[in-house]
């Protein structure tokens, strides 16, 4: 019944801080897919699945979500965690690093600008 995972959606606050952190950070491409919705966002493909940011404005400032592994989240399996977790300490990101995580894969969280957490595995 089920075929795949078609799209995530994340809130965003302010679109140029999150595009500045999804394409020039984790060098996402913006997908030309996106219809000319009244609201402002931004649409990336990842694989078979896309990622849709939605713009926001209620947001809050500042995100009460920590950065840990049991809140909600996504994840991207990536070809090199070492070459991510080095953009991350190039870019002062803090990231929370799990090399021997009990699922056999390398896990690596980190939060976007409005709190959003995304697991990187590999």
């Amino acid at each position: 019944m089920y075929k795949r995972l078609h799209h995530v959606s994340l809130e965003v606050k302010n679109l140029k801080k999150a595009r500045d952190f999804y394409e020039k950070l984790l060098q996402l491409n913006p997908s030309s897919q996106r219809p000319d919705f009244e609201f402002e966002g931004v649409w990336y493909q990842i694989g078979e699945t896309q990622l849709h940011l939605i713009v926001n404005e209620s947001l809050s400032n500042e995100s009460n979500t920590i950065l840990n592994s049991r809140s909600a989240h996504f994840a991207i399996r990536v070809e090199s965690i070492v070459e991510l977790i080095k953009r991350f300490e190039d870019s002062d990101i803090p990231y929370l690093n799990k090399p021997t995580s009990k699922t056999g894969w390398h896990q690596v969280f980190v939060q976007d600008p409005d709190g959003n957490i995304i697991e990187f595995n590999a």
